[in-house]
């Protein structure tokens, strides 16, 4: 198992390799296999880019991203400029059901609210204006509109734990409270339970996933099976 330190370097150089980060504004901090990301980031998605590089990295539990986003030089768009090219980005995007979202930007964030009837398209709207220059981070309050009643769908996602080659069924549960679906359980990378997640979320008319399966890096969690 690799110690805090050696963990913090190789996330730094994941962080050197990858082409679309400066490594040298990004601090990195390690504590029992939980990473914080510190110093700053010109644009939203480096930020974002910073912590999909550190969650790559074998061994690491969790990212806290603490990186602030600054634009370097000249000033940026203001709130209604940004607010304005949000609005097109949605309009633009033909994953994005017309007419069903609203923005708000304060400061650089973008807020996003309104109600779609699938997970993707929810994403698929963030998506669509992080990248916009400007954006300093996105809240995104859209809600998904329950389609089919919680048994059928946690009956589905269990289905599609059993046909997905990246999962192990066996290690993960599914419980219903209410309209939420929750994941319990024990993987082997962050990879695994972010796959786990997003066949929860892909299943049609799911409303809300509580994803609390843990992390247990370098299979100890399938010592038993062994």
């Amino acid at each position: 198992m690799k110690s805090d330190i050696q963990l913090q370097r190789d996330i730094l150089d994941e962080l050197g390799w990858e082409p679309s980060i400066d490594a040298a504004e990004i601090g990195v901090t390690v504590d029992d296999g939980v990473v914080r990301l510190d110093g700053r980031a010109p644009s939203y998605i480096e930020k974002l880019a910073a912590e999909r590089a550190a969650l790559r990295v074998a061994g690491v539990k969790a990212v806290a991203n603490d990186i602030q986003v600054k634009s370097r030089g000249a000033a940026g768009p203001v709130d209604a400029e940004i607010a304005r090219a949000a609005a097109d980005a949605l309009e633009w995007s033909v994953s994005v059901p017309a007419g069903r979202i609203k923005v708000a930007v304060s400061e650089g964030w973008v807020t996003l609210d309104g109600e779609v009837g699938w997970q993707w398209q929810r994403l698929a709207a963030q998506d669509a204006v992080r990248h916009l220059v400007g954006v300093r981070g996105v809240v995104n309050n859209i809600l998904v509109k329950p389609q089919s009643s919680a048994a059928e769908v946690a009956s589905q996602i269990e289905a599609a734990f059993r046909r997905s080659a990246e999962i192990d069924a066996k290690k993960v549960r599914i419980e219903l409270e209410g309209d939420t679906i929750t994941l319990r359980g024990d993987v082997r990378s962050w990879a695994e339970r972010q796959e786990a997640e997003r066949t929860a979320w892909a299943a049609p008319g799911v409303s809300h996933v509580e994803n609390r399966i843990a992390v247990v890096p370098y299979a100890t969690a399938y010592a038993a099976d062994s």
